[in-house]
C-alpha cells in the first residue's frame, strides 16, 4: 500500500455519482458476503477519485467487499459516511482503515432494526392497506391505489438513499470521532452483538430442523432419544449445528457452498441409515 498523500477531494458531482452507483446496491447479493459486493460497487466513484495508486484501490475494494448486511435504504448513510472516511484516509492518512470496517459493523445492526421496523413493518403495510382500499372503492376498475403504493414506497426509498449519501458524507469523520470519543461506538457494537446472537439463537431454533430417529426401550417404555435431548434443552441440536457451521466458516475458512453441500449429504445419509428423522 502506498503512503503517498493525495489531494483529491470529493465534490457534489462525485456524490451524485455515488448516489446513482448505489442504486445497484443489492444486485450483487449473495449468501457469503450478503450486500458486500454491492457496497464495493457503490464505492467505485469514490475509490477511483480519491486513490491514484492501484494497490490502494485494490485494498479499498477488498475492504468494502467484506460481509455487510443492513436495511438497503438506510445503508446509504453508511455509504456516505465511509466515502468521507476514504477521502480523509487518501488525503491525510490519519484514519486507520480498520476504523472504516468498524463503523460499518457497528452501524449495520442498529440501522437494520430501524429500517426494517419503520419502512417494512410500518410504512409498507399502511400504504398497502391504503392502496387496496382505494382499489376496492373503485370497484377494482382503477389502478390508482397500486400506483400510489409504488410511488410512495419508491419515493420514500429514494429520499432515504439521497439523504443518507449526502448527510452521511456531510457528517463524515467528525461524526466518527464524536461517536468514538463518547464511547457510543463501543456501546453500539456491544449491544448489536447481543441482538445478533439473540436473533441467531432464535433463527437456529426456528429454521434449523434436526431430529433424531433413534429410540430405545426401558422396560416396557420406548424412550425417544430426541425427547431425551429436548428434555435437556429444546432446540439443542439445531443450536449446536449452527455453532458448528459458524466454527467452520470463521475458524476453518470453509466456503458457504461447501457447507451447504455437506449439510445436504449428511442429511440424506443420516435419514437413509436411520439416524435422523425425515
Amino acid at each position: 500500500m502506498s503512503n503517498a498523500v493525495n489531494d483529491t477531494r470529493l465534490n457534489r458531482s462525485d456524490l451524485w455519482r455515488l448516489y446513482f452507483y448505489s442504486q445497484g446496491f443489492v444486485t450483487g447479493f449473495n449468501y457469503s458476503k450478503q450486500e458486500g459486493p454491492g457496497y464495493a460497487f457503490s464505492m467505485i466513484p469514490v475509490i477511483e477519485k480519491v486513490y491514484t495508486d492501484d494497490e490502494d484501490k485494490k485494498d479499498a475494494y477488498l475492504r468494502h467487499c467484506e460481509l455487510f448486511l443492513t436495511e438497503a435504504r438506510l445503508s446509504h448513510f453508511v455509504i456516505g459516511l465511509t466515502a468521507a472516511m476514504e477521502e480523509r484516509h487518501a488525503n491525510e492518512r490519519d484514519i486507520d482503515t480498520d476504523s472504516i470496517g468498524a463503523i460499518k459493523s457497528a452501524l449495520m445492526g442498529p440501522l437494520a432494526g430501524i429500517g426494517d421496523s419503520l419502512y417494512h413493518a410500518t410504512l409498507r403495510p399502511i400504504m398497502a392497506g391504503l392502496g387496496i382500499s382505494l382499489i376496492e372503492a373503485s370497484g377494482y376498475t382503477s389502478p390508482f391505489g397500486a400506483i400510489l403504493f409504488v410511488l410512495v414506497m419508491a419515493g420514500v426509498g429514494q429520499a432515504l438513499r439521497w439523504l443518507g449519501i449526502f448527510k452521511g458524507y456531510e457528517l463524515g469523520v467528525d461524526f466518527v470521532a464524536k461517536v468514538q470519543s463518547s464511547g457510543l461506538l463501543d456501546k453500539l457494537t456491544y449491544y448489536a452483538g447481543i441482538a445478533a446472537f439473540t436473533v441467531i439463537g432464535g433463527f437456529a431454533h426456528r429454521f434449523v430442523n434436526i431430529k433424531l430417529a433413534w429410540s430405545y426401550q426401558a422396560g416396557e417404555t420406548v424412550v425417544s432419544l430426541q425427547n431425551a435431548v429436548d428434555s435437556i434443552m429444546p432446540g439443542l441440536l439445531p443450536l449446536l449445528y449452527t455453532l458448528f457451521m459458524y466454527y467452520m466458516l470463521d475458524k476453518k475458512k470453509v466456503g458457504s457452498v461447501t457447507l451447504i453441500v455437506m449439510t445436504m449429504v449428511v442429511g440424506v445419509i443420516g435419514v437413509l441409515i436411520g439416524i435422523l428423522a425425515p
